[in-house]
């Protein structure tokens, strides 16, 4: 049989503290009814001090091998998503590695903006299907907080802090109706990366280094990148629509969630959504809803979960995924 990379495990972490859209309607020209009406969001969790992202992204692991019943020395590799690293190096993925004791591997950061837990389930399914490893932690992390311009009302109310993890393991699998990943599927479109960036870096001192974005023109390429990566994902595996148990989508703007629904035809009930409580966790996103939904058991073994995801770059991206 064909090896396939099983999600065994699923963790996630929040920081503690949470601000609800009237805190910040305290100090912004802003409103509950405003940010709700056009997002959907109604509070975000933000990091303390001692959140870093290696601290967010240790404790979403940690909760993901709880789960799969797996001890750190079966971790092979960590691919750890974000665009937040506590460090330009080293990765915050090796923070991760020493903080659980894992003896032995390897990790690196991946950096594709929302869209960068997709792609790092991508890369890690095909480290497992190749053999070159056989227990991976894959991981979102992010501290969107300390990249914001918090006086930049178009953008601050959008974003929070948060990690998401899964365990893969390596099983056997041939066909749709066997467990694991069944194909991930990436795209970028640098042409676009202006409508949706951080200006500034370590090698550019001399920038904000806060988010900017042209959210209108975000939003209207979202919907059509996103229909197409979904109807490419079902396509790639014979399966339609109504094949779907659950959608996992990136949590951004709860309009283009529902736009994405209703596409494939799913009842609101079997679309997942934490957008309104944890805002946008970019990269975090998509682990933390599927933590949520696998931890209060509303997916459940044998489920097929669609997951999508896009962020700044463009980048875009989904996987089908039997639980």
């Amino acid at each position: 049989m064909p090896v396939r990379s099983i999600l065994a495990g699923v963790g996630g972490y929040l920081p503690a503290r949470i601000v609800t859209n009237a805190e910040l309607a305290t100090r912004l020209e802003t409103s509950d009814a405003w940010i709700r009406d056009r997002t959907g969001i109604r509070q975000r969790h933000i990091a303390a001090a001692h959140e870093t992202c290696a601290f967010m992204a240790t404790a979403a692991a940690r909760a993901a091998l709880a789960r799969a019943g797996a001890e750190p020395g079966e971790v092979d590799a960590i691919l750890l998503a974000t665009s937040t690293p506590d460090q330009a190096f080293p990765a915050t993925a090796l923070r991760v590695q020493a903080a659980l004791g894992v003896p032995g591997g390897f990790g690196f950061d991946l950096s594709a903006a929302c869209a960068g837990f997709v792609y790092a389930l991508s890369v890690a399914d095909g480290m497992i299907r190749s053999g070159q490893v056989r227990g991976v932690l894959v991981i979102g992390a992010e501290v969107y907080s300390r990249i914001m311009n918090w006086q930049d009302r178009g953008t601050c109310v959008l974003f929070g802090d948060g990690a998401g993890a899964v365990f893969l393991r390596a099983g056997e699998g041939r066909g749709s109706i066997d467990r694991g990943v069944l194909s991930t599927h990436l795209h970028a479109q640098g042409t676009l990366g202006d409508i949706l960036y951080v200006d500034g870096a370590v090698g550019q001192p001399d920038k904000p280094g806060t988010l900017v974005m042209n959210g209108r023109e975000v939003f209207r390429h979202a919907v059509v990148r996103l229909a197409e990566a979904v109807d490419e994902a079902l396509a790639a595996n014979a399966l339609t629509r109504r094949d779907v148990d659950w959608l996992v989508p990136h949590q951004a703007n709860l309009r283009i969630i529902d736009a994405m629904g209703k596409r494939l035809g799913l009842p609101a009930e079997r679309v997942v959504v934490t957008v309104d409580r944890h805002a946008n966790t970019s990269a975090a996103s998509v682990p933390l809803a599927l933590a949520e939904a696998v931890g209060d058991g509303r997916i459940r073994a044998g489920d097929l979960v669609l997951l999508e995801a896009l962020g700044g770059g463009l980048t875009w991206g989904s996987a089908l995924v039997r639980m």
